[in-house]
């Protein structure tokens, strides 16, 4: 048996192989809502024979967004617009999922190809929030609101909405974005966070707005369905996220319900000179993860060989392997790793429309 394409079973979910799809903004929504884009770019994914496939950072607020071509599930309008995506990835065999997020400090943006900077007023620039008011810098340069206790709690029941409105949209997999330099990521980076209340300056204050958020929407979301987290577990800038801490903050988003954890880093802060870019590099941070919190683990950057793929699941470094731009370059990569790795009928990898003439 080919380890990379075993069953993973969570809760009441079964994944068909142990390969998922990265969440990936397309910036190709308008006032939040997916279009045919969506449909093709994520369809594709699991006509390819991937069997999780996680929607883009989809906004739980108009304020949250990146930028104003980003998804959102806010409204009557979006969860309407996500159902044909949900059934399509359902009917071709694939676990439907969505990331949440909300997008802090970085929000308010131009797409990257139209610049990646911020808004201007001209250009229908909004409010951005964060912990504190400290501007990311470099591109993103406009100092944020410094969120107020209700601003927390209107965020977090946002989170609470948005979750239900996934469920009303057929996903079946959820995933809190906490990552990246976003909102959630900012509370939890020093870099980021300044505050002086219970939500800034030890770890567990700087971890409570993740936690509360958690909680309230695990309080929401069926426990038969995975709920799932990407978290920035190292800043690799000195005076930022370490990873020690996060393992313990990872300990008590498990205790709080969390189903499964991505393991990501940094992007709260414009340098990432100190990040050792290389294939597959977060592998062995994930695999420290997830033997010491005991939880389903997974992990992206740069897992592009089929080998290199199957080495990790095989060895425990992580449950599932999450690609991003490999699928972008080839939508069908799992069945070529299963014809790479010697699965017997690779074929069956993909949607029978395709694997009944590839069977061999």
């Amino acid at each position: 048996m080919v380890a990379l394409f075993e069953p993973l079973k969570i809760k009441d979910v079964t994944f068909h192989n142990r390969i998922a799809v990265s969440p990936m903004c397309q910036y190709s929504a308008t006032e939040g809502v997916p279009s045919d884009w969506h449909l093709v770019h994520l369809g594709g994914k699991a006509i390819g024979g991937s069997s999780l496939v996680i929607a883009e950072a989809t906004a739980v607020s108009p304020e949250g967004r990146i930028s104003p071509g980003d998804t959102g599930i806010y409204n009557e309008s979006q969860v309407t617009a996500w159902k044909p995506v949900t059934q399509f990835l359902k009917k071709h065999g694939a676990v439907p999922g969505i990331q949440i997020a909300h997008a802090g400090r970085k929000a308010s943006a131009n797409k990257p190809w139209e610049g990646d900077n911020h808004l201007t007023p001209g250009q229908g620039a909004w409010q951005i929030l964060g912990p504190s008011a400290i501007p990311f810098g470099a591109n993103l340069p406009v100092t944020p609101k410094a969120m107020t206790k209700e601003d927390i709690v209107q965020i977090r029941e946002k989170f609470v909405a948005a979750a239900k409105n996934a469920l009303t949209a057929g996903f079946e997999f959820l995933q809190l974005h906490f990552a990246h330099g976003y909102l959630a990521s900012s509370f939890w980076s020093p870099i980021a966070n300044k505050r002086t209340d219970e939500y800034g300056g030890s770890a567990e204050n700087r971890g409570r707005f993740i936690l509360e958020t958690l909680k309230a929407v695990r309080a929401v979301w069926p426990e038969k369905y995975p709920l799932a987290a990407r978290l920035s577990v190292n800043d690799y800038v000195e005076g930022g996220i370490r990873l020690d801490e996060s393992i313990e903050l990872i300990r008590k988003m498990k205790a709080e319900g969390l189903d499964m954890i991505d393991a990501s880093l940094g992007f709260n802060s414009p340098d990432i000179s100190a990040i050792p870019w290389g294939p597959g590099f977060m592998l062995p941070t994930a695999e420290r993860i997830r033997k010491e919190v005991s939880l389903p683990t997974t992990t992206s950057w740069l897992i592009t060989e089929a080998a290199q793929a199957e080495k990790a699941i095989a060895s425990g470094q992580v449950d599932m392997v999450t690609l991003a731009r490999e699928l972008l370059r080839d939508p069908h990569w799992p069945y070529h790793a299963a014809k790479t790795l010697g699965v017997e009928t690779p074929g069956k990898i993909l949607a029978v429309q395709y694997g009944h003439w590839l069977k061999r």
